[in-house]
Formats: C-alpha cells, sequence, structure tokens
C-alpha cells in the first residue's frame, strides 16, 4: 500500500465503499488522517466496517470539519449533475479529488534519492483498447526484465501498489472518469489510443469528453507523449503538445496514416508495424502471426505499446519477442475454442459501436452475438465491419429494436445460450462465431464480464472436438 502523503491531522471524507474508495480510505488513514467514510448503500457502508472504517453521513453533520473529499470514479461531480454530498461539498469549498490524484501526489518518496533509476509512471487513456494496451506494455515491460506494477482500471488499486524499488514502472489504466477530476497527474509518459463517443451524458457531450481525456497530457506535462493520430482530436493533441516538426517528445502511432517526413512515426499497415524518424524507417515486425492481437485495432495497441518500451530504451527485437508471447486479454478478443472447424471469439468489451466496428474488422465469415443496452447515436458507426458478418444473433431486452437497425441478416434470440446455439447450428468451417455486443451490459447482466464469461461457458459445453 502507498500511504497518503500531506494529509495527517487533516479530516478526509471518501465517497463511495467500492474497491478504489476502501483502498483509498486504508491509505489516507495509513499517512495519518482522521478518515470519515460513506457510501450510499448499506452493503458498501458494512464493508467499510468490516474493514475498520468509520460511516458517517456527510449530508447529516459529516461534513463538519471536513478539509477534502475523496470520491469514488463512478459518482458524477458535475454532469448530469453533482452527487448531493459533492455539491454540499463545492457549496462549501471543500476540495475534491479521487485516488488517482492522491496516487500522484503520493507516489514519490524520498528513498528514490538512493535509486540507480528512479521509478516511472505510463498512464494510458483513450476510448478503446487501452486495457490491452495497459495489459501489453506490462507484458513487454516483464519480459524485457523491467520490474513492473499495473493498476487503474485494470489489476489493482493505484494505491494498492507496492512502494517503488530501484527501477521500478507503474502502468496505469485510466479512464475519463479518473482523469476529470484528478488534483494531481504527473506521468512519465502518457498514451492516447483514440477517441470515439461514449459516456457522453457524464461529460455533457462529446467535447467534454476529449476535455477529460486531455488533462492527462494538459494538467500532467508527460516528458513523452504518445498519441493516436486517426481520429483529429488526436490530431489535435499532438498538434498542442508539440513544439516543432522534429519534437520528439511526441510520438505519433496511426494504423491509417502514412508516417510524415518528419517527427517520431510508429505505423502499422497490412500487419507490418513499422518505427520511423524524421521519414527513415528503423524497426518493423511482423504482426500478422501474433495470435494475441489480431486485427488493426490490436495492431494499433502494438504500435502504442511499442513505442512506450522504444521510449524507454528497449530494442525492438526484445519488443518483438515479448509481443509474440502475449496471450491477450479475457473478453478483448479473446479465443475461447475451435469446434470442428469453427473459431469461437470472446469481445464482451466491444460495449460500444466502435470497439464493436473494430472486432468485425478483424475476422472474416462472422457468426455476429450482439445486443444488449444500446448507447447513444445508434448503429450507424458499425461501417465496413457489417460487410464480414453472415448473420447477426440479437440477445438482450431491446434486441427486437436492435435487429431492426441491421443490415445484415439477423435472428432474434434474446438469450445467450438461445444465441450461441443457434450461431453453432448453422456456423460452418471456417467461420468465427463473434460476441462483440456493441451495447452495454446492464439489461442483462451485471457487467460486460458476467456477459463474456456466460458466453464462455457455454461455448466450453459445446459438444465437438477441438
Amino acid at each position: 500500500m502507498i500511504p497518503v502523503q500531506g494529509v495527517s491531522g487533516q479530516c478526509v471524507l471518501v465517497l463511495g465503499m467500492g474497491r478504489s474508495g476502501l483502498v483509498a480510505a486504508q491509505a489516507l488513514a495509513a499517512g495519518g488522517a482522521d478518515v470519515r467514510c460513506w457510501d450510499d448503500s448499506a452493503p458498501g457502508r458494512d464493508r467499510a466496517e468490516a474493514e475498520g472504517l468509520v460511516c458517517i453521513d456527510p449530508l447529516k453533520g459529516g461534513l463538519d470539519g471536513v478539509t477534502l473529499v475523496i470520491t469514488s470514479p463512478g459518482i458524477p461531480h458535475h454532469f448530469p449533475k453533482p452527487h448531493p454530498v459533492l455539491a454540499a461539498a463545492l457549496a462549501a469549498g471543500i476540495p475534491i479529488d479521487n485516488d488517482i490524484g492522491l496516487f500522484f501526489r503520493s507516489f514519490a518518496t524520498r528513498d528514490w534519492a538512493d535509486f540507480d533509476t528512479p521509478p516511472r509512471v505510463v498512464a494510458v487513456t483513450g476510448s478503446n483498447g487501452k486495457s490491452t494496451t495497459s495489459a501489453l506494455i506490462h507484458h513487454l515491460l516483464e519480459h524485457a526484465g523491467i520490474n513492473s506494477q499495473l493498476a487503474g482500471n485494470i489489476g489493482r488499486g493505484v494505491l494498492d501498489l507496492d512502494p517503488a524499488i530501484d527501477g521500478d514502472v507503474v502502468v496505469l489504466e485510466l479512464s475519463s472518469y479518473q482523469t476529470e477530476l484528478a488534483r494531481y497527474m504527473t506521468p512519465d509518459i502518457a498514451v492516447f489510443t483514440n477517441l470515439s463517443p461514449d459516456h457522453l451524458d457524464r461529460h455533457a457531450g462529446y467535447g467534454g469528453y476529449f476535455a477529460a481525456k486531455r488533462r492527462l497530457f494538459s494538467e500532467g506535462g508527460p516528458d513523452r507523449a504518445i498519441i493516436g493520430v486517426d481520429e483529429v482530436e488526436g490530431q489535435v493533441l499532438a498538434g498542442q503538445l508539440a513544439d516543432s516538426l522534429v519534437d520528439d517528445r511526441v510520438i505519433r502511432v496511426s494504423v491509417a496514416a502514412k508516417p510524415a517526413a518528419t517527427g517520431w512515426w510508429v505505423t502499422a499497415k497490412k500487419g507490418f508495424l513499422a518505427e520511423t524518424r524524421k521519414g527513415r524507417q528503423v524497426a518493423s515486425i511482423d504482426l500478422r502471426d501474433v495470435a494475441g492481437l489480431p486485427g488493426a485495432h490490436n495492431h494499433q495497441n502494438a504500435c502504442a505499446a511499442y513505442a512506450v518500451l522504444r521510449s524507454l530504451h528497449v530494442a525492438p527485437r526484445v519488443i518483438e519477442e515479448g509481443l509474440r508471447s502475449f496471450g491477450g486479454l479475457p473478453h478483448r478478443s479473446q479465443r475461447v475454442r475451435e469446434v470442428g472447424g469453427v473459431i469461437f471469439v470472446n469481445d464482451s468489451k466491444a460495449t460500444n459501436v466502435d470497439s464493436a466496428a473494430k472486432a468485425l474488422g478483424a475476422f472474416k465469415n462472422i457468426r455476429w452475438i450482439c445486443g444488449g443496452l444500446q448507447k447513444e447515436g445508434g448503429l450507424d458507426g458499425l461501417g465496413a465491419g457489417l460487410g464480414n458478418v453472415r448473420k447477426a444473433y440479437v440477445i438482450g431486452r431491446e434486441a427486437e429494436d436492435f435487429a431492426r437497425q441491421l443490415t445484415v441478416d439477423a435472428a432474434i434470440c434474446t438469450t445467450m445460450a438461445h444465441a450461441v446455439a443457434q450461431a453453432a447450428a448453422e456456423a460452418e468451417p471456417g467461420d468465427v462465431v463473434l460476441l462483440a455486443p456493441a451495447a452495454a451490459s446492464f439489461d442483462q447482466y451485471n457487467s460486460f464480464e458476467a456477459r463474456g464469461d456466460d458466453f464462455v461457458g457455454l461455448v466450453e459445453a459445446l459438444t465437438g472436438s477441438d
């Protein structure tokens, strides 16, 4: 655990007793703070009290004497409207922060003066691919013999990390909910994967969503910024961060553009990753047979991870070895099994249209399991990937409405069990049965992980030889 610095003797309220809230409360207490806790749900308060923490209702005197409020990422502090406790804190002028801000103010210690190599922090944000990119960076670092810890939205809570050792690298996956509020962000390397519409109600539109992501760079001032430039937002961000055409503090990543004759680029075209500096290619890796990274969207993730490792002076040959040993993440283009020549792939993390479109572009002859709680904007962004779909099998409470928006043959299945059974029965050798819902899971499941686990269980129960 990382004790929070600069809070000794202060009265701090922690709102939300999920994973990050519990660890934040304990880390604050370890730093000498007088900690009060609150959760709107009784089970949340029970969890806190079971850990020896004190719960006091902030709206019934619990804010008296409080000098800092720490809130969990899922609790809105501004849009669509502030949580009542945070509204009261704002009205009283009490600063609000989150565990990410606490981490960045507390990670560095005096012990670092004795290290040969100062610990570093790599922070990854974006709409799609940030989990895979973060896990891949962590894997590549370990393969290269560099001690690494993985935290944030993936792995451990940030304050639950071990204190840094000599040469340590911490890899953080950060969502817009985390970057929009953190009062302190000082990553050594920051990564922006891409941007597509998501969480727009929380950020009052697309501009607010981009602004929340941009804070990691504008507030954080990283030594090196690795920016996906296949969308205009990434191009704008890279242009704002670079001082000149040859500023190598910015590495541009693309799977669509040709590298310019100036600057530092890492690109992937037709399955080949290339590193280019000042118009000259200095390294190349064939990604086409890297099983853990199928499709152009995963090649973009590979480019971003490669750029991070090169920024840390790891040789291309070592990076290539690490890419080939990466097994991928559950629920993200996860190959479950092959039955009778039919491959079953779990991409339950494809919870929006953009990520589903990228999954559809990664395979041919797709039997597509889709549907769930639709997000704003409809299904118009699925684009060319629909050309790879032989048939869709639609699940969810809104299955009929979802199916009506599709331009491919679709069966209304409603349940995952029905969809898997029908897709498996109709699939032919060479087909891919792909779960890429293009929707949230909350109409039928507690999380995208639960949805993916259901798919995996049903696939593993199918009869037939692998």
